[in-house]
This record gives C-alpha cells, sequence and structure tokens, in this order.
C-alpha cells in the first residue's frame, strides 16, 4: 500500500490518497478542500484509478472537497456513515454531496487487494468511523497524535469519545495512525502517552 499526504492549507485537514499499486486501485480519505490539482495528475503519472472517496465523519472541513472530486470523477462512490448522512447543515454540509453510499461497523470494503474495515467510532460526531486497512489505521477526528477530537459541538459526545478511544486502544498489534488533523502517530505510542486514551483503558489510578 503506497499513500500520499494532503494537507489542506485552509483548515489544516489532513487528506490521504492511498493505493493497491498492483491493481492501480486508489481511493481517497477525507477531501476537505478542492485537491484535484494534486489528485488528478498523481493518479494520471501513476498509472491509478480512484475508486471510492471516503469520509471519517461529514464535517465541512473533511467534505469540501467532494464535489470538485466527483465533478471530476463523477462515476466515483463517496461513503459515509448514515448517522452522520442524515444529518445537512452548515457544519454537515451532506446535501453538496451528492449520492451517498452508506457503511457501518464491520463493513469491509475491497479495493484492488486491500481491504478497508470500517470501525464506528462516535465521539466527535455520531457518525465518525476509523478505517482499519493492513497495519494503518485512518482516524479521522476521533484519535490525534497526544489528543483526541472536540466533544462540544453537536453530535458529539464525551462517554462515546471514551469508548471509542478504548476500542482502538484495545486492538491486537501497533498501527500506524494517521489523523484527521497535525502530526501522526503509532498506536503503540499513544496507548502510552495520550491521556484520553489512558483515560479511557482506565489506567489513570
Amino acid at each position: 500500500m503506497k499513500i500520499k499526504h494532503i494537507l489542506i492549507p485552509t483548515t489544516y485537514t489532513n487528506c490521504y490518497l492511498f493505493c493497491d499499486e498492483d491493481s492501480g486501485s486508489a481511493a481517497i480519505v477525507d477531501p476537505g478542500g478542492d485537491v484535484t490539482d494534486a489528485v488528478l495528475p498523481f493518479l494520471r503519472d501513476n498509472g491509478l484509478t480512484l475508486r471510492a472517496i471516503f469520509l471519517t465523519h461529514a464535517h465541512y472541513d473533511h467534505v469540501g472537497g467532494v464535489a470538485a472530486l466527483r465533478k471530476a470523477l463523477p462515476d466515483v462512490p463517496t461513503y459515509l456513515h448514515p448517522e452522520d448522512a442524515a444529518v445537512n447543515n452548515n457544519l454537515f454540509p451532506t446535501a453538496g454531496l451528492g449520492p451517498l453510499t452508506l457503511w457501518r461497523d464491520g463493513d469491509v470494503v475491497p479495493m484492488g487487494n486491500l481491504k478497508v474495515e470500517v470501525l464506528h467510532t462516535p465521539g466527535h460526531s455520531k457518525g465518525s468511523v476509523t478505517l482499519r486497512c493492513q497495519n494503518v489505521l485512518f482516524t479521522g477526528d476521533t484519535l490525534f497524535a497526544s489528543s483526541c477530537g472536540r466533544t462540544d459541538r453537536p453530535g458529539g459526545s464525551y462517554d462515546e469519545m471514551m469508548a471509542s478511544l478504548k476500542r482502538l486502544g484495545e486492538l491486537e498489534g501497533d498501527y500506524q495512525v494517521l489523523p484527521g488533523h497535525e502530526g501522526f502517530s503509532t498506536l503503540d505510542r499513544e496507548r502510552k502517552n495520550n491521556y484520553y486514551m489512558l483515560e479511557a483503558l482506565g489506567a489513570h489510578g
């Protein structure tokens, strides 16, 4: 699996383009701004075909580039959890996303030889998900390096965030953690150093 990181400068959102090099299948995670000028040449130069747009949640800073991508590549499906798809407002601008493919906890989306597993991890929003593919977790705004996503906006819940962080912390083995904002990490590092994950795992006293 090859991963290209694209930083959305207006919102400092991390967007990821990843691919199965053997089949030439690619997917993009959280295009929070117009990334077509970066994505289309990369796909062309590497002989890749975009098969999916994956959304970890529907906040505007993670979906802002979907419309432009779908205009350029109209047949590419966009995946979102139904809990977020059911909301439409300034924070969750889902009406402009076009037709959606709904996914739920435990769903597995094949992408060439890769399998993308959906872990429902609410807390930042009701429909937040973490995507597991090989040794990588695309955690959206659930798990950050040394932190976690906000829970004080509509759809947020600190209790649900703690349950989601506990679920991630209890996954077997180590993973590369690629969050929706700021720096990258590993799951082992977060288990040892992330105050919120340690609280979720009951490690504070």
